[in-house]
């Protein structure tokens, strides 16, 4: 991934990478996990790119990367706020086809931005490993990867991507998914509202949900929509399963955006 430069959103300093922006041709508009950031998508953007042959941007959430701390603590709305952020990411790049491919909490700023109709429109939606509600193999996921952060060298790996900023980071969100008010939390009402083609995409064994998470989405949203169950994978399928992830994305996307 090319050299990280920086904007400024919302008075956060945000890091991106981007190659090929188009204004007037679709952009594949990467949104990390949880605990990710721009630098643990790895070349993932760059290859799903030059297969489609369109330019992609990638950034850093606030609290992630090299991006500046986020607001503390994390409200249970959170994953509804950073769907503003990326209004005014693509405003600030003049993306005027964005193509979204979000990876877990991605996945469901993906899917809130395309169903609250912010404009532009999403030309396209891939949700992987997709949140849309709260399930107990959700909490339990969560508890277990706090164990391992406490008792592991989690920490340490995390230190590396974030920095000064990963207990605080990890701590705010770990504790957003464990509020009791967070248990009735659920984006479902707005899955009627994207008209997006969607392509859903989750491994059968993901620690984080089950296949109800990606039937619901492709079962409510308007537009079409398409699963790809990964068997045996987990909660990174584009790590875990990179080539079969690649080809599905990049077959979706030129059956839609061509």
């Amino acid at each position: 991934m090319q050299h990280q430069a920086y904007i400024t959103i919302e008075g956060k300093r945000l890091e991106y990478a981007a190659t090929g922006i188009d204004t007037e041709a679709p952009t594949l508009v990467f949104l990390h996990e949880g605990l990710g950031c721009l630098e643990l998508w790895r070349d993932f953007p760059k290859q799903l790119a030059a297969a489609t042959g369109y330019g992609y941007l990638a950034y850093s959430r606030a609290g992630y990367g090299r991006s500046d701390p986020m607001e503390q603590p994390l409200q249970p709305n959170y994953l509804h706020q950073q769907a503003a952020v990326l209004q005014e990411v693509l405003e600030h790049f003049q993306i005027a086809k964005p193509v979204l491919v979000g990876h877990s909490d991605g996945a469901s700023i993906a899917l809130i931005y395309a169903g609250s109709g912010y404009t532009p429109a999403p030309t396209a939606l891939i949700v992987e490993a997709p949140h849309i509600f709260v399930e107990g193999i959700t909490l339990a996921g969560i508890e277990e990867t706090v164990a391992r952060y406490e008792n592991s060298r989690l920490h340490e790996r995390l230190r590396r991507y974030h920095g000064d900023k990963t207990e605080a980071t990890f701590r705010a969100w770990s504790s957003a998914w464990q509020q009791p008010e967070f248990r009735g939390w659920s984006i479902e009402a707005l899955l009627p509202g994207i008209t997006s083609p969607t392509q859903v995409i989750q491994g059968s064994d993901d620690q984080y949900g089950t296949l109800a998470q990606i039937e619901t989405i492709a079962e409510a949203v308007a537009g079409p929509a398409s699963k790809v169950v990964l068997e045996g994978c987990k909660h990174i399928p584009h790590q875990e399963r990179s080539d079969e992830v690649l080809q599905a994305m990049a077959e979706f996307i030129g059956s839609h955006c061509g």
